[in-house]
């Protein structure tokens, strides 16, 4: 092999370290309360930073019909354990370039580590929009076909926190302005329910396992 040719490779993966370093630093990695990287095939529990006070997430049921909506135990000190245990959630990168590290500001999958009773996919989306508040719930379940970025969401971090959003990318250069929205809860019949398009609710990630 020529010298040419050789430095003519060399450059080439130099270039490509070099790539892939700016793209690292431009989207840096999630964290865990322990400082690790949030990373696909693990399950985390997803909880406020006061996790003492309040704990993870879990399905209910809204209108006593599937399907079920995402929402927050609410643990108390000094109360009896709460009858809907937090169930751990594993994060999906969207996209290959991604590895198996979940990047704030890039899109990802969410799915609750374990079964719904209504027989169908435990993959958070976008569901029905509330008519009065103008709030969209957070449900799980098949995305329609209609609109396959339903389920995507990603991560931001402001002042030190982390806030969890609906605002897909747009991976082909032509799509249309999604209306995005942070996630936030409301309480309703004694349940705290995931919406999106309220205040931006912070939150901190557990490992549970993998």
């Amino acid at each position: 092999m020529s010298m040419k040719l050789i430095g003519s490779l060399s450059l080439v993966v130099w270039s490509l370290f070099m790539a892939t370093s700016c793209w690292a630093q431009d989207f840096p990695p999630v964290l865990d309360l322990e400082g690790n990287p949030l990373v696909s095939g693990a399950t985390y529990h997803v909880v406020p930073p006061a996790f003492d006070i309040s704990s993870g997430l879990t399905l209910v049921g809204r209108n006593g019909s599937c399907p079920f909506y995402v929402s927050q135990v609410i643990e108390t000190r000094g109360q009896p354990a709460p009858t809907v245990p937090a169930i751990p959630v594993t994060f999906t990168p969207r996209v290959a370039t991604d590895g198996n590290i979940i990047r704030e500001t890039r899109d990802f999958t969410a799915q609750f580590d374990g079964a719904s009773t209504c027989v169908q996919s435990t993959s958070w989306r976008v569901g029905e929009q509330d008519p009065e508040t103008g709030r969209r719930y957070v449900v799980v379940g098949p995305v329609p076909s209609s609109d396959s970025t339903l389920g995507y969401f990603n991560i931001v971090q402001n002042d030190g926190q982390y806030n969890i959003q609906w605002c897909p990318n747009c991976l082909t250069g032509v799509c249309p302005k999604p209306r995005c929205g942070s996630v936030d809860f409301v309480e309703e019949d004694g349940k705290r329910l995931m919406v999106l398009d309220g205040p931006a609710y912070s939150f901190a990630f557990i490992r549970v396992s993998n």
